[in-house]
């Protein structure tokens, strides 16, 4: 059974820093994107930040040059946060994107998320 675990959320105060992490597990190699979305209360769920294999990170405008997205192995990604507003507030949620082969189509995998709120 797939399972991704987030960590690395909570409560924090406008300008400060966090760092989430997302560790995969129970599945085969072949991942070729990960990807932090977030999905504030009575909002759509966005893309924050993504790395895919041999390109070069993506991110949102409103976290350009404060997130940092990087793919620490095969299987583990973390989003380092800094200078926190209360505008992130939001439950963070990972994403993964795997293909075994080119044969077979890519399949997206989610975690439960990791709520982070910042307050002013």
């Amino acid at each position: 059974q797939v399972q991704l675990v987030e960590s690395g959320g909570g409560l924090v105060q406008a300008g400060e820093s966090l760092r989430l992490s997302c560790t995969v597990s129970g599945i085969s190699p072949g991942i070729h994107a990960m990807a932090w979305y977030r999905q504030a209360p009575g909002n759509e769920r966005e893309l924050v930040a993504r790395v895919r294999n041999n390109a070069v990170p993506e991110y949102a405008d409103s976290v350009k040059g404060r997130f940092t997205i990087s793919r620490d192995n095969a299987k583990t990604v973390s989003l380092q946060m800094n200078n926190l507003k209360p505008e992130d507030t939001a439950l963070y949620v990972c994403n993964i994107q795997w293909r075994p082969t080119a044969a077979f189509p890519s399949r997206a995998y989610w975690g439960q998320g990791t709520e982070v709120t910042v307050s002013s």
